[in-house]
This record gives C-alpha cells, structure tokens and sequence, in this order.
C-alpha cells in the first residue's frame, strides 16, 4: 500500500508532455515505431525558451516552425493561434516559469514505405523540460571549437535552412568535436564557407564591425541571431551579412556563437588558434549583456 501510494506521489510530480490533444506523464510519452519523424526524421521542430513567466519570441518561434514545414509540405493540424495557446497550456500544466521547450512535428503514423500520401496526419508534441548545452563557465572563458570534416547540406538538399528532425548532419559534427576533446564543431558549406555551428549561429568581430554568415550556406535563420542584429544597430555597431571564411574566423578579433539552447556564448579557440585575446571581447561582452536584458523584457515574447 505505501509502494502504492509513492509511486503515485512520484507520478503527480512528473513532469506532463502534450501529444496531440493528450497530456502524458512524461515516463508515459511515447510515439508510434510508425511514425515518419521516427523512421525518416520527416517532421520539424522548434526549441524555444521561457524566461520568468514569459515564453520568449513564442510567435517568431511558430512562424518558423510553419515555413518549416511549408517548406516540406507538412500540414500542421492546429492554427498558429492554437499552437500558441497549447504552449502556455503545457507550461501551466507543469508549472514552469523557466523552461526549455520543444515543439515537434511530425509527419505521423504511415507504413514503412517512404510516400507521406501514407500518413493520414501529422502529430504534435509538446515538451516542456529543461537544457544545458554550455560548460558551466563558458561564458566567463569562451568556449573551443573546431572546424569539422562535415559539410553543412547543401540549400539544394536536406538544407538547414528547415529546422527539420534530421539533424544527421550536426550530429556527426559534434561526435568528431567531442572525440578531439573540442567544446563544439563548427560546419562549412560545400565551398568551404562558414555555415554555422552544429545548433548555433556564428558571429566574428572585426575592427569593431560584426560579421555573421547569410542562409545561403545552409544556416538556419536564428531568432536568437536576429536578436543580435536588433542589439548591434541599438548599440550603433555595424552588421554585415556576408561568406566568411576560415582565415576571417581565425584573425577574427572576437567571434560567438548564439541560439535558443546555447544563448551567446564567445569563442576563445578555433583549431587550437587562439581568438582575439582568448577571452570574451569588448563587443561580445555588451551584446550578452544587452541580451541578459532584452530576455527578461515581458513584451519581448508571450505570458505564461
């Protein structure tokens, strides 16, 4: 009997996750094994941040998710309006002020063929957690990072530029980096421009100017990164979008990496180069600052 009566205390206090209108324990949240996000990665997602009772960019979050899938021709089964609404729903449900979210997906339950004709709708899922991507000091010391063997997909195939579940890419980048003992990998395009990071985007600074890499390499459009440029044209420091190269990151003065997960976070090494003086810079250090504020701001997303 009090087995009985912990493991429903144990169950009361777990976390809850929504599956398309249903609300799971989270050790109770499951897909189906014929589910084409399962078996082909066929679906898209967002991670999105809540901040103090306050879901930050929740609306630019969901117009991505849904050029996203757009671009896939993925029909998402709720409204964007509703899409919002279910977000601070699952929050409530758990109770969180601070969290790190995904929203996810799917293309749903078809066979094993590959035809999407087969999957009659697609699921949503909604996650509610928390996430640690960062060394606990990596924004005190920066962060090392390396350029890896993997090139980020090509705009013509399974481009970045869709947040989609295949994420192949990335993760045999960040397997090479934690095998060399490197904080994170940086990709290049097929001609051996700068991308991005596995996650994030990347910014340089040089001469007091910043530079950050355009989609056309394959890089997702950050909402974080977007972000940066908004703080770089309040603080009058002048933005360029434009192909950088290795050497650039190299003789960089300052270079960081941003993203929902990861925030903004410097990088004092690329390939065992040191990066500027091989700490946060000058900018670096106003735009985290600036970004400490702009996150805490209530108008800058949706209520909990």
């Amino acid at each position: 009997m009090k087995q009985s009566q912990k493991s429903e205390n144990e169950m009361n206090n777990e976390l809850v996750v929504y599956i398309d209108g249903t609300y799971y324990p989270k050790s109770q949240a499951k897909v189906s094994v014929f589910d084409h996000g399962f078996l082909y990665g066929d679906g898209v997602f967002e991670g999105i941040r809540a901040y103090n009772g306050v879901v930050f960019k929740l609306k630019e979050h969901v117009d991505r998710l849904y050029r996203s899938a757009h671009a896939i021709t993925l029909k998402i089964p709720l409204t964007k309006e509703e899409i919002i609404k279910t977000v601070i729903e699952t929050l409530r449900k758990n109770s969180m002020k601070d969290s790190y979210i995904r929203l996810i997906v799917t293309r749903g339950v078809g066979d094993l063929g590959l035809d999407p004709r087969k999957c009659p709708k697609a699921s949503i899922i909604i996650i509610t957690d928390t996430i640690n991507i960062r060394a606990g000091n990596a924004i005190e010391t920066g962060i090392t990072t390396m350029f890896s063997w993997v090139r980020r997909n090509p705009v013509d195939a399974t481009t970045h530029e869709i947040k989609s579940l295949n994420y192949l890419n990335s993760v045999l980048a960040k397997i090479e980096a934690n095998a060399c003992g490197i904080d994170e990998a940086i990709c290049l395009e097929s001609n051996g421009y700068v991308a991005e990071g596995v996650g994030e985007n990347i910014f340089i600074v040089k001469n007091d100017e910043l530079f950050t890499t355009p989609t056309s390499t394959g890089a997702l459009a950050g909402i974080t990164a977007e972000v940066m440029g908004e703080l770089a044209d309040k603080l009058k420091i002048k933005l360029t979008v434009a192909n950088l190269t290795p050497f650039m990151l190299f003789t960089a003065d300052e270079a960081f990496f941003t993203g929902t997960a990861m925030e903004v976070v410097p990088i004092r090494e690329i390939n065992k180069r040191e990066i500027g003086t091989g700490k946060p810079g000058p900018v670096t250090k106003k735009l985290m600052a600036e970004f400490q504020k702009v996150i805490l701001d209530p108008s800058q997303g949706v209520k909990i």
